[in-house]
């Protein structure tokens, strides 16, 4: 035995880094770790684990977040000093595109319905924007348009799944979650849609626009409708009034889910 004192042994002592006990969360899933990366609307957070990416959220106070999170999911999120090397570049490409395409994601705090919808959501593309119905449409379930709506505002992931690009079926753009409502027009805007004039024609009462060659008939921003020129482009109020002028619905949009 050594004849050192004790007390020597106090000056021995070293503090742990600070970044010991995040790691030791995150590695044993207790924790969620979350990093902050660049989006079209600023800088995110975004947490993740071995499931994947967990939650995207607007990168305020980190306090602030954190809190959030632990509300939401029912387990801290700790920052961490990297992002595994395997999901960076997936994270970074999923939200310049707004679709998740092979990135991992956590949904294991939504129920079965929120995922069919947050699942659909992910097939509008960039640039285009599809009406609450049609989402429930197209999952089966056309009269759940307002359970669409509530399940779209708990989206963990937005910006990542894309629920700026579903709209009222007025065509007014509809409420935001992540961050403010104005947020949803940028990132539109951001991916060339056209808002004001997708506007005016909801002003009009037009839901729906088709082409008298084809008589094929579109939502107003499909990629098929917007290279109808003026000169034989018909615009619609309804599927049905649609199909009783003898048009039939576009394969790529598919108009009739949201009637």
């Amino acid at each position: 035995m050594s004849d050192r004192p004790i007390g020597d042994l106090a000056a021995l002592r070293r503090a742990a880094p600070s970044t010991l006990l995040p790691a030791v969360l995150t590695a044993t899933g207790l924790a969620d770790g979350y990093v902050t990366r660049p989006s079209p609307l600023g800088d995110v957070y975004v947490a993740f684990n071995d499931e994947g990416v967990s939650a995207v959220d607007v990168a305020t106070d980190p306090a602030r977040f954190e809190a959030r999170f632990a509300e939401r999911f029912g387990r801290p999120a700790v920052p961490a000093a990297a992002l595994p090397e395997a999901l960076a570049a997936r994270i970074d490409r999923a939200i310049a595109e707004g679709r998740p395409g092979a990135l991992p994601l956590d949904l294991r705090s939504v129920t079965p319905f929120q995922a069919a919808v947050l699942a659909k959501t992910a097939e509008i593309p960039r640039g285009e924007v599809r009406p609450y119905g049609w989402v429930a449409g197209e999952i089966g379930r056309p009269g759940a348009t307002r359970a669409v709506g509530s399940a779209l505002a708990r989206n963990p992931v937005p910006v990542v799944i894309p629920c700026h690009r579903v709209v009222r079926s007025d065509g007014v753009l509809g409420r935001y979650s992540l961050g403010e409502d104005a947020n949803k027009r940028r990132l539109l805007e951001m991916e060339g849609l056209d808002v004001d004039g997708l506007a005016a024609l909801a002003a009009r009462g037009v839901r729906l626009v088709g082409s008298d060659t084809t008589h094929v008939y579109c939502h107003p921003t499909c990629g098929h409708a917007r290279r109808i020129t003026d000169a034989h482009r018909v615009e619609f109020r309804s599927a049905a009034d649609a199909e009783r002028a003898g048009y039939r619905a576009c394969l790529r949009c598919r108009p009739a889910a949201a009637a």
